[in-house]
Formats: C-alpha cells, sequence, structure tokens
C-alpha cells in the first residue's frame, strides 16, 4: 500500500431520501448478505416508550446495542425504521416519521468496505471515530448529536466484534462519558427537565430448529471439511451431522491451528513459545492459556516493529497498534503528496507497505479476542459452532491473503433483538456528585455507568 493523505474526518449529513433508498434495499440485503431470514423482537415497548419520550422533548436517548457480528446494523436499522414504527402504530402510539438514529463507526471501516459507504453512512446520520488515540472532533460530533441531534444516539459499547452472540467484550468507558457530557451539557444550558437515558439493545442470532438447524449442522461439517483441507488434515469418513460428531473434528482443527502459529512466530520471529505438548487433545483451560500466550507473542512482534509497549489489554494494545499504523500510512505531516520528490515519495511508500504488514499480525488477534476454549463444550450449539468454525475461517482467509468479506454462509438465521430495561445516566450522576469532589464523582458515574452496562448486556446474552 502506497503512501496515502491524511484521513479526513467525514462529516454527518443526513438524508431522508438516502435513508429511504436504504430502506427499500435493506430486507434483501439482511437476507443475501447476511443470511438473516427473519428477525424477532422482545420487549420492544421499552423501545416505543423512550423514542416517544425523546420525541416529546423529555429525555436524551443512549442506545447501547451489542455488537457480535457484522451484520449487527442491519438489524438495528430493520429495528428502528420498521419494527418500532409499526409496533408503535399497532399499539396506538405512532412516532413522528423517520425513527431513526444517528450511529458512531469506526473510521476504519470505509477503508476496506470502500469509499462508498463513508458517504452513505454520513447521510444516514453516522459519527466516525478513530480508536485508536483521542479523536477530539469525532467526540465532539458526538457530543453535540447527542444533546442537540434530531435522533437518538446509537453506541456499540464493546467497540468492534467479537464473533460471539453469547460473550460479551469488555465495556468501554466511551459511552459512559459520552452520558456523562450529556447530562454537564443540558445542565449547564439550563435544560434540567431533560434527563440521559441509555437503553441497553442485545443482538444474538439463531440457526432455528429442526429442518433449519440440521441444514446448520451439515454446512458447519461442509465448512470443517473445507478447513480442515486447507489445513492439511484428513477429514473423517460421513457421518450425520451433529455436535457429537463435530466437536472432535472442530477441536482437532483448532488444536493444529495453534501448533501452527506458535510453530511459525518460534521459528521466524524467535519468540520464546514452549513446544506443544505432545497429547492428542489439549484441556481447555491449557488450550486458552496457550492461546492468550500466542496472542501475547504475535501482538509483541508487531509492537516491536512499531516501537510500542505491551500496555493494556489485548484490545487496548489492537487499538494502540492500529493507530500507530494509520500514522504511517496516512501522512498528517505530508499535506501534498504531489509535491513529494521521487525520493522521498519512495520512501513514503515504503514505510506505509512495512506499516500495512506490521498490523497483519495484530489483525489476526483481533479475531480472537473473546475465544474461550470452553465456548462451545459448554453449550454445544449449532450457534456457537457456527462462530467458532467461522472465527477459524477468518484466521485461514488471512493467511491464504483471501478477503474476508467473502465469509460463508452457514444456513438461515433469525436475528433476535432484546430491548433491556433503560439506565438513566442522570440519575447515576446525581448519586455519585452528592461527594465533594465533583471531577472525582464524574468518573465514578461513567465506571458506574460503564459496570451497570457491562453485566446488562452479559445478562441479555446469556438468557
Amino acid at each position: 500500500m502506497p503512501a496515502q493523505s491524511p484521513l479526513h474526518f467525514i462529516p454527518p449529513s443526513f438524508n431522508p431520501w438516502v435513508l429511504r433508498g436504504v430502506k427499500l434495499v435493506l430486507p434483501t440485503v439482511m437476507q443475501r448478505q447476511g443470511g438473516i431470514a427473519s428477525l424477532k423482537t422482545d420487549n420492544i415497548d421499552r423501545l416505543i416508550n423512550a423514542y416517544q419520550q425523546f420525541q416529546h422533548g423529555k429525555i436524551r436517548l443512549l442506545l447501547a446495542f451489542r455488537h457480535p457480528s457484522a451484520d449487527d446494523p442491519f438489524c438495528l436499522m430493520q429495528l428502528m425504521n420498521r419494527e418500532l414504527p409499526r409496533a408503535a402504530q399497532m399499539q396506538g402510539q405512532p412516532l413522528q416519521e423517520p425513527s431513526h438514529f444517528h450511529f458512531v463507526y469506526d473510521r476504519g471501516i470505509p477503508l476496506w468496505a470502500g469509499d462508498w459507504v463513508g458517504w452513505v453512512y454520513a447521510r444516514l446520520g453516522g459519527i466516525p471515530i478513530l480508536r485508536g488515540k483521542v479523536d477530539l472532533r469525532g467526540l465532539r460530533t458526538a457530543r453535540e448529536i447527542l444533546t442537540e441531534g434530531r435522533f437518538p444516539l446509537a453506541v456499540a459499547p464493546e467497540g468492534a466484534t467479537n464473533g460471539h452472540s453469547e460473550i460479551v467484550s469488555p465495556i468501554e468507558p466511551g459511552l459512559g462519558q459520552l452520558a456523562v457530557w450529556a447530562v454537564e451539557d443540558l445542565c449547564k444550558a439550563g435544560r434540567d427537565q431533560e434527563t440521559v437515558v441509555i437503553l441497553p439493545i442485545g443482538i444474538r442470532y439463531y440457526y432455528g430448529q429442526g429442518e433449519q438447524g440440521q441444514e446448520a449442522w451439515e454446512a458447519i461439517a461442509q465448512l470443517l471439511t473445507q478447513l480442515e483441507q486447507d489445513s492439511g488434515l484428513n477429514s473423517p469418513p460421513e457421518a450425520t451431522a451433529n455436535s457429537q460428531s463435530l466437536y472432535p473434528r472442530l477441536y482437532r482443527l483448532a488444536q493444529s491451528l495453534l501448533q501452527r502459529m506458535e510453530d511459525f512466530y518460534r521459528q521466524f520471529y524467535q519468540q520464546p513459545i514452549a513446544p506443544f505438548p505432545d497429547i492428542d487433545i489439549l484441556e481447555a483451560d491449557t488450550f486458552a492459556e496457550r492461546l492468550g500466550a500466542l496472542l501475547d507473542v504475535a501482538l509483541k512482534v508487531s509492537e516491536s516493529s512499531f516501537g510500542i509497549g505491551a500496555k493494556g489489554s489485548i484490545i487496548d494494545r489492537c487499538r494502540r497498534l492500529e493507530q500507530a499504523g494509520w500514522d504511517r500510512i496516512y501522512r498528517d505531516d505530508l499535506k501534498d503528496l504531489s509535491q513529494l520528490s521521487a525520493l522521498e515519495r519512495g520512501l513514503a511508500d515504503r514505510i506505509a507497505e512495512e506499516a500495512q504488514q506490521r498490523l497483519w499480525h495484530m489483525r489476526i488477534v483481533e479475531n480472537f479476542v473473546a475465544v474461550t476454549g470452553t465456548y462451545v463444550r459448554e453449550k454445544p450449539t449449532p450457534e456457537r459452532f457456527g462462530e467458532s468454525a467461522l472465527l477459524m475461517w477468518d484466521l485461514i482467509a488471512k493467511l491464504k491473503g483471501q478477503s474476508a468479506l467473502k465469509r460463508p454462509k452457514l444456513g438461515r438465521r433469525q436475528a433476535h433483538i432484546t430491548i433491556g430495561a433503560p439506565i438513566s445516566a442522570t440519575d447515576i450522576y446525581n448519586q455519585a456528585h452528592q461527594e465533594p469532589a465533583s471531577r472525582r464523582a464524574s468518573r465514578q458515574a461513567v465506571k458506574t455507568i460503564t459496570q451497570t452496562l457491562q453485566s446488562t448486556l452479559q445478562s441479555m446474552a446469556t438468557a
């Protein structure tokens, strides 16, 4: 990849005609790209009530949605623009149209999905955020929209997908900070009558029972066969596709990939990884321990090449590495690349190419931040099997140089959205500020909001 101009901010510019166009194609996109045949909602009355209060100027609304999959935005659009107004109309509580939302998205999405995605997101009211540093302009825009925007603001508090419907990644403090800022901004503006409400939204996916469930098992079996072939493993004789026949294959494949990657970093990057134990099947705890060590090694290889230290969680380290790479690819210090000499341009391109290669290690790690080693064994459903097999497909696709956009489908799915009980950020803020030290109290309010949201989303994910 050659050196690029600095990443510019894409300001939100909502366009109702773009929204109408997206609404028209959304059902088709959900079925063809996401394999989502239907959407079910629980407790939608909570969303109706919150949206009505928002439209009547009683609250400012933050939608905190789970983000296990890249298909989640489709489901959220379907929920807010179709299911919500339809349910409100049926209950005799019609909403003002459109019942839309602003949303925060990763500035990196248009880089791999295409510039047209940034164009569409902006006209749907999206706000881009750079994840690896304090993005002042993005945060300032999100803060302004939360208190002044025409629509509620939707944020994925996990920060990124983790590939697991039933495991919630650590909640980042950004949403809590936005909520606290909103409470303070409303107070300064003399709008004390408005409260800031956070509405948790859980998203899970199911392959269904009966024929649809068996369809998923057979697709998982075919995917495992493909992955075994790619990995140089022999596939066992065909048997009925179910959890009993597929679990040994899934675990053997995972163990083989772990061993191959350990050998890779031990041999070519001189990393001190202990030799793989000579046993048929690793215990789950041992597998998780060795996987954690491998992820740490992969990040250290990338960190050492960028000259940054290993600090914080795996997710924190991935964010810093991504930004370090972008700083070398999208050059803020080179405003006009056309004015560079041939020598300067050659050096800039060289740095950018090396940065892109070094980020490869971090991209490998991103796929496995939520892998426990016991996820499938604890609950051997087709959903958990499918999620785990697809994560291994992601790894092998990266090793083969394939695009992650060509991820296989494992059958028709139902998206299940659950609306959680509203969380009053204003009440949490006021309770924390009963203490005299206001700055310290604000930090405590952010912490309490984050902890409350973590437990709420996790309970919804496993209900």
